[in-house]
């Protein structure tokens, strides 16, 4: 008879569905790695929530009980109220509520894409940028970024001797 490793418990299962996130883990990876996989949560943002969730940073994340991972989804959707401290959420006073919000998932993308067209419509520097498909925060432009056809002097002179 075969003993069960920690790792691998008869209840253990390759991938995790996180339903009011509607997000798909993967069950192999280690609690802290495994939230990551989830758009919005960063590598910080994880660590914390495996703290105040009190779970062991060393076990898979399919290996973990159902109990454990309502309250890590309780903790992702209320973050504030549950003892994570508000610079640490990815939307702090946001313009609409003025509350401190930590948004996942497909609303993160819809949430960035109306932040970038509000700029584009108040005609803001960084809108601008946005509009003309430049860089936005201050990299050089000179020399990378560059996009388009290349027309460079091995260009003309190849037009030169097909018009010859």
């Amino acid at each position: 008879m075969s003993v069960p490793s920690p790792l691998r418990p008869k209840n253990f299962r390759e991938q995790i569905y996180f339903r009011n996130l509607r997000a798909r883990v993967d069950g192999k990876a280690k609690v802290e790695f495994g939230l990551t996989q989830i758009r919005g949560i960063g590598p910080r943002f994880a660590q914390a929530i495996v703290k105040i969730a009190k779970i062991n940073p060393e076990l898979r994340i399919g290996a973990i009980s159902e109990k454990d991972l309502n309250r890590i989804e309780e903790i992702i959707l209320n973050p504030i109220e549950n003892g994570i401290p508000y610079w640490m959420v990815n939307r702090k006073k946001d313009l609409r509520t003025g509350e401190d919000l930590h948004v996942i998932g497909n609303k993160l993308e819809i949430t960035i894409k109306q932040d970038i067209d509000r700029m584009k419509k108040i005609k803001s520097y960084k809108g601008i940028r946005h509009q003309l498909h430049l860089k936005v925060r201050g990299q050089r432009t000179k020399s990378t970024g560059r996009h388009g056809l290349v027309i460079g002097v091995m260009r003309r002179k190849l037009v030169k001797k097909k018009i010859k």
